[in-house]
């Protein structure tokens, strides 16, 4: 693990200094950071014009999962996509063979070779928007707690699913369609679930687990979710995580080398 560790910092050091040769791209990324969320919250703010709560959110409420949203944004501009699209450029141009000769593991090093800075600012902002709420709502300060546990799970989820979909790669080597698939219907997980019809529901649930990205970890936070949806989260989370490492090794037994 210590190895492991050492290992880490020394790759996001070199990514960072290498980012950062572009502070201006930090700037843009910023900028762009601000506009998406003031329009998020704009969006918001309509939805509650002449209501008083949203499929039984208040304003604040649905604000909490915005900001949940707008931290898993952050950490996937920071992590999952400089990572996990380079999967099938190692696939391409059979360079992925360097990669399973190290010795380290392989999904290890493709999903944390590369931290990214431009995601910083929407994991700032979704941090400040989450404390706003917490606060707001008057909520234990335990809410910080529950709060990052249920928002890491939520990570575990995002991740697992991005791997699974990147690692199609070796069979199929033009998968940006079915990532940007992915991405799209996280869009969704801006606001309540029980903002949308049943059947949207259903899908975004049980076929798709978008509100175990955003809603769930609200309501777990708010505390409208009982220990029952925790334990489901969770499981949720370590099983596609499991998932994701079986089926990684699974489609290297179809991966065939540059040199062979």
């Amino acid at each position: 693990m210590t190895r492991y560790l050492r290992t880490l910092r020394r790759f996001w050091s070199a990514s960072f200094s290498a980012e950062m040769e572009y502070r201006a791209n930090f700037v843009v990324a910023t900028v762009v950071s601000v506009l998406n969320l003031v329009g998020g919250v704009f969006t918001i703010w309509l939805f509650f014009t002449g209501r008083d709560d949203l499929g039984g959110w208040s304003m604040t409420q649905a604000l909490l999962v915005m900001g949940i949203f707008t931290l898993l944004s952050g950490v996937s501009d920071a992590l999952l996509v400089p990572n996990l699209s380079r999967i099938v450029h190692f696939v391409q141009q059979g360079t992925l063979d360097y990669v399973l000769l190290k010795p380290i593991d392989s999904q290890y090093y493709l999903s944390t070779r590369n931290l990214s800075p431009w995601g910083l600012p929407n994991i700032l902002f979704g941090l400040g928007v989450i404390s706003y709420c917490v606060v707001k709502l008057d909520l234990p300060p335990s809410a910080f707690g529950i709060a990052a546990l249920a928002v890491a799970l939520a990570m575990a989820v995002v991740y697992s699913l991005w791997f699974m979909l990147a690692s199609i790669t070796i069979w199929f080597v033009k998968v940006y369609n079915v990532t940007h698939v992915l991405q799209s219907f996280m869009e969704a997980g801006k606001y309540p679930m029980s903002a949308f019809p049943h059947a949207y529901r259903v899908v975004l649930t049980f076929v798709i687990p978008v509100a175990f990205m955003t809603t769930v970890p609200a309501q777990l936070i708010l505390g409208k979710a009982g220990g029952d949806w925790f334990a489901i989260a969770a499981m949720l989370a370590v099983g596609l995580f499991i998932v994701s490492r079986l089926w990684w090794r699974f489609a290297l037994r179809f991966y065939t080398s540059a040199s062979s």
